[in-house]
């Protein structure tokens, strides 16, 4: 399915709280629980967007998002994902807002019709196209892992499915992963370029006290950053989205 379904206001979700549709959000507050959204457009398709989000002061709680490439677009502003479970491919979660995933699963899915022959998948393509602008992603204690279709291609030729935490679709790309669980697909490397050198003096990918087999910083890229124990808090709720003063204890 590649259209979608525009839904306004806080509380929207209810008329479509069953569906399996491709879903876009507009206006201040959006909340949603329990929700699964698929876009089953296929691998083939290329990009294909399950849900888009462009509301401000948003929550997504309890909820799935399936697709490949392009499953999420957090377009803008402020969202928050809490517990949910996001699969896709290459690229799976974009977009220039401010939004931060907490306790969330995030699975990589075979991206190819045939995907044993190999293939490269970005988690996050970030699109900050200014530094002023207060947009990024944030990830705090999530697991990045491979569905169990794509863990089995992956064991057995792993040097042949290479997965990164993000590239920089946007010269002031901006994305961290903090106290997460990075499994053992994601490539030592961490990180992923867009198109030669392009934005790689100016994005900002950082990790801090991440764990599991594919958090070893020792080989990454070098125009990636461990985040300073000072500059965390910056990353925090709080501090980042401000959801001490939306967000519901």
């Amino acid at each position: 399915m590649n259209s979608s379904t525009a839904l306004k206001g806080p509380n929207s979700y209810r008329n479509i709280n069953s569906s399996l549709v491709p879903a876009g959000v507009l206006g201040d507050g959006f909340m949603a629980s329990g929700l699964t959204i698929q876009n089953t457009a296929g691998p083939g398709a290329h990009q294909a967007v399950a849900f888009r989000s462009d509301s401000d002061l948003s929550i997504l709680e309890n909820c799935e998002f399936i697709g490949n490439q392009d499953t999420v677009y957090a377009h803008s502003l402020r969202q928050y994902y809490k517990s949910c479970r996001i699969q896709g491919n290459i690229d799976f979660i974009f977009g220039n807002s401010a939004s931060f995933f907490q306790d969330c699963l995030i699975l990589i899915a075979p991206r190819q019709v045939d995907p044993e022959k190999g293939e490269d998948n970005a988690v996050t393509a970030h699109a900050r196209t200014d530094p002023a602008q207060s947009t990024g992603f944030v990830f705090q204690n999530c697991v990045i892992n491979g569905t169990d279709e794509y863990m089995n291609l992956y064991h057995i030729k792993p040097k042949v499915h290479n997965n990164f935490l993000g590239r920089p679709w946007k010269e002031y790309s901006r994305t961290v992963f903090i106290g997460c669980t990075l499994e053992a697909l994601i490539s030592p490397d961490g990180w992923m370029a867009w198109d030669g050198e392009f934005a790689l003096k100016t994005l900002y990918y950082g990790e801090f006290h991440n764990t599991g087999p594919g958090s070893d910083t020792s080989k990454r890229v070098n125009w990636s950053s461990c985040i300073p124990e000072d500059r965390v808090r910056s990353y925090s709720v709080q501090d980042f989205i401000q959801g001490d003063h939306w967000i519901p204890l």
